[in-house]
């Protein structure tokens, strides 16, 4: 199987983990990510992954997908209302089900495409290995809300180094989106992994530099964090503009949560 599906699956079956313990109420109950609900989050995963194997299944397809789910939204629904509207009522232990068998078959045709494919996506298309670390990190990024929320610490795997490429190759992204210049060239970045190895992206630089954790870099680019709530050390214009928006995933400009928003349970452990 394709090394990014491995991760990307054994994300979602440590998600899937946490999720099996949850009552039908837990299910409901809001999370500190935009009050979106467990419900609310699971159906954004499942139809990330739907919409993912539309673009698996072509150009054709991965259109005609995106623009039903337009002409809900311009029919004057939100985003979450059309995907409310798109689950038709799966929530719950079906939902689980569903989301989880959706992402396996996901993992298997991902992992069956050639090497060098490309797939349409929201942002800009991306190489199959990219665009799979891309579901991974949109699992493991949503995913910490619930953590968050039933007051569980998750414990860091070295499968975030694919979060924090992700992180570190959408630099140029985080302004564009907002059509912003590039404030200078891209930091270095230099993270401690889990297990205390040091992951170093970019030319060194110690006047342009963000260098700490990566669960922190990671919890930064994916905004389950503002960087003022983690140990991250920022040196320089580009590298603290950066980490005030930065944003990893593809969409409209989002803006990251206020300092101490999205701290839950365990994180304030």
């Amino acid at each position: 199987m394709l090394p990014q599906a491995i991760d990307f699956r054994a994300e979602a079956d440590e998600l899937h983990k946490l999720l099996s313990t949850l009552s039908e109420a837990d299910w409901a109950r809001p999370t500190l990510f935009k009050q979106w609900t467990v419900n609310d989050i699971v159906q954004h995963l499942h139809d990330g992954d739907l919409m993912a194997a539309a673009s698996v299944a072509g150009p054709e397809n991965f259109a005609a997908f995106r623009a039903a789910r337009q002409a809900l939204i311009a029919g004057g629904l939100t985003r979450l209302e059309a995907t409310r509207e798109r689950m038709n009522g799966l929530t719950g232990r079906r939902l689980l089900d569903t989301w989880h068998a959706t992402m396996n078959g996901l993992c298997e045709k991902l992992s069956a495409m050639p090497s060098d494919t490309r797939l349409k996506w929201a942002g800009p298309d991306m190489g199959v290995r990219m665009f799979t670390t891309a579901r991974q990190m949109e699992t493991w990024s949503h995913g910490q809300a619930i953590y968050d929320l039933m007051g569980v610490a998750r414990e860091p795997t070295n499968r975030l180094r694919s979060v924090a490429e992700i992180g570190v190759r959408t630099y140029g992204w985080t302004f564009a989106n907002r059509g912003q210049d590039v404030p200078g060239p891209a930091p270095h970045v230099r993270l401690t992994g889990p297990d205390g190895d040091i992951w170093t992206w970019n030319d060194p630089n110690p006047e342009n530099i963000v260098e700490g954790g990566a669960l922190d870099f990671c919890q930064v680019v994916t905004q389950t964090r503002n960087v003022a709530d983690t140990a991250l050390c920022v040196t320089g214009h580009p590298a603290r503009t950066w980490m005030d928006i930065a944003q990893c995933f593809a969409g409209p400009p989002e803006t990251p949560p206020a300092p101490g928003a999205r701290l839950g349970r365990s994180a304030a452990a």
